[in-house]
């Protein structure tokens, strides 16, 4: 199962999909390659992909990446054959994806579960990025402009999640989970003998 959570800056989708993972052993979170340096406390494999310009130019010609976008003046990928790899090994992937890969996702006809995670308001998350502290307040002008354009994409989502208290939005999303796992999109495959009967 392929499960895409989008969210814009400061909605607590990193916090959200961390405790999600805890919870669900037999989900991993998908590995991006990108193009930008690596942080102090990254590590390469684990965290992303760090992979020069070039590399990453020569991947999207050769069609590797399931989806690629260009964010904050530095590239991002999903590579279709790492993804393909845990699924054989039996598990589900979870990808902390923005809504440019989840367009052109969509347009491939990918199936899976699509959630995006939204503020009770644009007030509140405004609130949110200021108590964060770590943008001067232009930059958290930009974040809201950005969120603006990024919540315009809802449209592409099965599921709208609203981000107001930790604990009921994890709940939320897990019941989502459970519930794409008995849709006949995604149990299909596994149930072809029901064909046979009609």
């Amino acid at each position: 199962m392929k499960i895409f959570i989008s969210g814009p800056s400061g909605v607590g989708k990193s916090t959200i999909i961390n405790e999600v993972m805890k919870k669900n052993k037999n989900i991993v979170l998908s590995v991006s390659y990108t193009t930008r340096s690596p942080r102090p406390e990254e590590k390469d494999g684990r965290d992303y992909f760090f992979v020069l310009k070039q590399t990453f130019e020569e991947m999207t010609a050769a069609h590797m990446f399931l989806e690629w976008a260009c964010v904050h003046n530095q590239l991002y990928g999903t590579s279709i054959e790492w993804v393909n790899e845990k699924e054989d090994k039996g598990f589900d992937v979870l990808f902390d994806i923005d809504v440019q890969g989840v367009a052109q996702i969509r347009e491939k006809g990918v199936k899976g579960c699509f959630i995006l995670v939204v503020p009770p308001n644009l007030d509140e998350l405004s609130k949110r990025l200021a108590k964060r502290g770590t943008e001067a307040e232009k930059d958290v002008a930009l974040r809201l402009e950005n969120a603006r354009r990024e919540l315009s994409y809802w449209k592409n989502y099965d599921y709208l999640v609203v981000n107001d208290t930790l604990k009921s939005t994890i709940t939320d999303i897990e019941s989502i989970i459970r519930a794409y796992q008995c849709t006949k999109e995604f149990s299909e495959e596994k149930l072809k003998w029901l064909h046979e009967i009609g």
